[in-house]
């Protein structure tokens, strides 16, 4: 397969699960959908992140020699919201090493905390954020406050999402 020509053929879930079964359990392959969806141009940068995604979330071993750059794209200002959306999304599905909890939460926190991120950045930055309070409880209150700050002038998705992280963060 010409992979960056099929990623730029079309933008469609059946696109994706192409690109995803072209994958398969391949690591080599992962690492070349990988390069493109940080090094390539805007448009396939985009679009690989969504087939990214489902890669790592069936083969969570795919970004083990990856979390480094993983990370350090995340932080690179006007990021696409699909590349956040789809790199957040992740995270929520697969064990992150513990060395790079504390770049995690910070990212996390921090588009959580955004009044101009959109609702499933924020929503999965959510439950990224209350998976890893169950390692660090310290992290519980912020968390609560945040959310519930934001709860009234959220949309029914995030509201939903909110209930059951903050059922999570306060067992009965």
């Amino acid at each position: 397969m010409k992979l960056r020509q099929e990623i730029l053929k079309e933008h469609s879930k059946a696109q994706c699960s192409k690109i995803v079964k072209w994958v398969g359990s391949s690591q080599e392959r992962f690492d070349q959908l990988f390069g493109l969806f940080l090094n390539d141009e805007y448009r396939v940068v985009q679009r690989a992140a969504w087939p990214v995604s489902y890669c790592v979330i069936a083969h969570p071993i795919f970004i083990n020699k990856h979390w480094k750059q993983f990370i350090n794209n995340l932080k690179k200002t006007n990021l696409h919201d699909a590349v956040k959306r789809n790199s957040v999304r992740l995270m929520q599905y697969i064990e992150i090493p513990k060395k790079h909890h504390g770049e995690i939460m910070d990212i996390c926190f921090k588009y959580l905390e955004s009044p101009t991120e959109p609702l499933a950045v924020k929503v999965f930055s959510m439950s990224v954020l209350a998976n890893l309070a169950k390692v660090y409880p310290e992290i519980k209150a912020e968390l609560k406050l945040i959310i519930e700050d934001q709860l009234p002038d959220q949309t029914a998705g995030f509201k939903s999402r909110a209930k059951k992280v903050l059922k999570e963060l306060n067992p009965l």
